[in-house]
């Protein structure tokens, strides 16, 4: 396939005329068969970077990705384009799910997305040899590592497809990801020697970066809210903060929404979909927003609350400004919080006991016998289940977070399963059915007309769209679909969005529970270097928070951005970042020696200008690096 064709690809199904950069030589990498590793920032295009060699390739690619959301949209705006694509998900019926996979093995589908879990099942492996897979794009590709922040251990089952397709080429996709984790994705993935490593500069030119510690957080955000114009969002570390905060700006007359995995899957993409066409100026939300939403004119976003690591804070702060235009990142903290987060790592990684005590109780919860239970779904309400056993919430979420990495269980608070419908009766039953009871007449029709197959199996249903089709409510379809069922004449499974946990191996006797403790002590020495590198992101008053990020992802070329808060902060000071350090190291090493006035310091600092000191100063105070009594008495400020 020629340069010039994989160009075509581009304008004739997403109307660019080139690339973004990296994304040509990444997709010529994979064209020449090799084995690829690609770094691009958040709304940097990796989508483009498997979706235009699969379309250049006979056959079909397969798609890994953790997150159902964001399969689902890809495959929705794929299909949009008018390229034939497939989703498997959790959720869906085993009759559904084969005749996705024949479909994927003998129909003339380009792309086939699947969550990792996926992979080892029996009803995938047997139609895998039947597939002509053209190239494995692996999404999400840190979670493959036990040294990221995101670690999932199905993600490790993608090497065992290499055995059946040894000869088809891997593409690793990831917005962030440190040197270890990259050679350790590399590493599980068995990339071969010719290799290709792709990594796009952390700079971003448009983005300034700012931290504030402030006494009233509300006050600020209503501050920056109002003077940068335009659409934003607000990371919130709680869903009740998500509602508190979205009230505090529709009373200050900002048009406002708060977003967060408890609500139902309707409000949710109501809620997203009013924001993306600008009808709710700021969103305010937890982390389980923002993956796949592809929206360039975002001016703000805000961290209200200090995230856990540079990378999760990286990939949301890049959700601002992705037009390429001016855009800020904001996170406001207390010297409170920072204090919490040394606590985290005894909280997010209890110990062997808390995690079995968790466990157990689950068990019992859902009622599972010892010795049963693989392959179970259950629905499974986090609070309800924490009230019950008198276990902490925070407790509960981090031990069932060690589960699923155990690969003992899986829990998906965004869980979303369509409705489905299949006829229990042939057509000749049907007809009478019709005859006795003419009022269900316009939805049967309706219904064999929208949905092929449906006698076959539990096909796919959107009550929205069939009841705009048969001009009813969406109300009136569902009462009566639900009284076909009553009749007994379909079975119908409603819409699901309820939180889902499943039983990845039969629930283990109490004297055999086992985690691997190597392995779990490793993820919680990681996690603690990586709550170490974001309070030194927080705290760095002087280095270019630009080059902080840059530096964590081993980005060594990444130059001073000239618009975070410290750069500016550095240029109102009109000297050099080395003078500036210079002097503040000066005046921190006096100011732990001695306890005495401000002219005994300017006095004894010979070698700097008397007006370098003084504004070094003002600044080290603003910044309550160092407390100045009504005495005039300085000395390093106590935390």
């Amino acid at each position: 396939m020629t340069k010039i064709s994989i160009h075509q690809i581009l304008k004739e199904n997403w109307g660019y005329d080139e690339f973004r950069p990296l994304q040509e030589d990444i997709i010529n990498s994979i064209l020449e068969g090799k084995d690829t590793l690609a770094l691009l920032p958040t709304g940097g295009g990796k989508s483009i970077c498997f979706q235009v060699p699969a379309l250049a390739k006979e056959g079909i690619c397969l798609v890994i990705s953790p997150l159902i959301a964001l399969i689902k949209d890809q495959v929705e705006g794929l299909k949009k384009k008018g390229i034939l694509a497939l989703s498997i998900y959790s959720g869906m019926s085993f009759l559904e799910v084969k005749k996705t996979l024949q479909n994927a093995a003998h129909g003339n589908y380009k792309f086939l997305y699947v969550s990792p879990e996926r992979l080892a099942t029996d009803l995938f492996l047997d139609y895998l040899p039947s597939m002509n897979i053209n190239l494995i794009a692996v999404d999400e590709a840190h979670c493959i590592s036990q040294w990221g922040y995101d670690f999932r251990p199905a993600y490790l089952r993608i090497a065992a497809l290499r055995e059946q397709l040894p000869k088809i080429p891997i593409l690793a996709l990831t917005a962030s990801a440190t040197q270890s984790v990259q050679n350790d994705i590399c590493e599980k993935l068995l990339f071969k020697k010719n290799e290709q490593r792709f990594q796009q500069s952390f700079e971003r030119a448009n983005l300034s970066y700012s931290v504030f510690t402030v006494v009233s957080k509300q006050n600020k955000l209503l501050e920056i809210i109002n003077n940068v114009k335009g659409s934003g969002i607000v990371y919130c570390k709680s869903r009740k903060q998500t509602k508190d905060i979205a009230e505090l700006l529709t009373l200050n007359n900002i048009k406002a929404a708060y977003y967060h995995a408890g609500l139902s899957n309707d409000e949710r993409n109501k809620r997203q979909e009013n924001w993306i066409n600008n009808s709710t100026r700021i969103i305010t939300c937890t982390n389980a927003f923002g993956m796949g939403i592809d929206k360039p004119d975002v001016r703000l976003v805000v961290h209200y609350s200090v995230p856990d690591c540079i990378e999760n804070y990286y990939q949301e702060a890049g959700r601002a400004g992705r037009d390429g235009k001016r855009a800020y990142a904001v996170m406001l903290y207390n010297h409170r919080e920072v204090a919490d987060m040394q606590l985290q790592s005894d909280i997010r990684y209890p110990d062997k006991a808390t995690i079995k005590q968790v466990y157990i109780a689950i068990m019992n919860h859902l009622q599972v016998a010892a010795g049963a239970g693989e392959g179970m779904s259950f629905d499974f309400d986090m609070a309800s289940f924490s009230a019950a056993f008198k276990i902490n919430i925070l407790t509960a979420t981090y031990a069932i977070k060690t589960l699923e990495q155990e690969e003992i269980l899986w829990f998906n608070e965004v869980f979303f399963k369509p409705s489905t419908l299949v006829f229990n009766t042939n057509r000749e039953q049907l007809e009478d059915f019709e005859k006795q009871f003419p009022s269900f007449e316009k939805l049967i029709k309706g219904l064999l007309r929208s949905y092929e197959g449906i006698f076959d199996y539990p096909a796919t249903i959107y009550e929205t769209e069939l009841a705009r089709f048969i001009k009813k409510s969406t109300e009136e379809v569902k009462k009566e679909l639900k009284q076909l069922q009553h009749y007994g004449i379909v079975t119908y499974d409603a819409q699901k969005d309820t939180p889902q946990l499943s039983l990845r191996i039969n629930r283990m006797y109490a004297d055999s529970f086992i985690i691997n403790l190597d392995n779990y002590n490793e993820r919680k020495n990681n996690f603690e270097t990586r709550i170490k590198a974001i309070t030194e992101f927080i705290t760095n008053t002087i280095k270019c928070r630009s080059q902080i990020i840059g530096n964590y992802f081993n980005d060594q070329a990444i130059k001073p951005c000239g618009i975070c808060d410290n750069c500016i902060n550095l240029k109102s000071l009109r000297m050099s970042k080395e003078e500036f350090e210079k002097i503040a190291l000066y005046i921190l090493e006096w100011s732990e020696q001695h306890s005495g006035e401000m002219k005994e310091l300017i006095e004894s600092g010979k070698p700097f200008k008397k007006e370098k000191i003084w504004k070094v100063l003002d600044y080290l105070q603003s910044e309550k690096k160092i407390a100045v009594s009504r005495e005039g008495k300085i000395s390093l400020a106590t935390r």
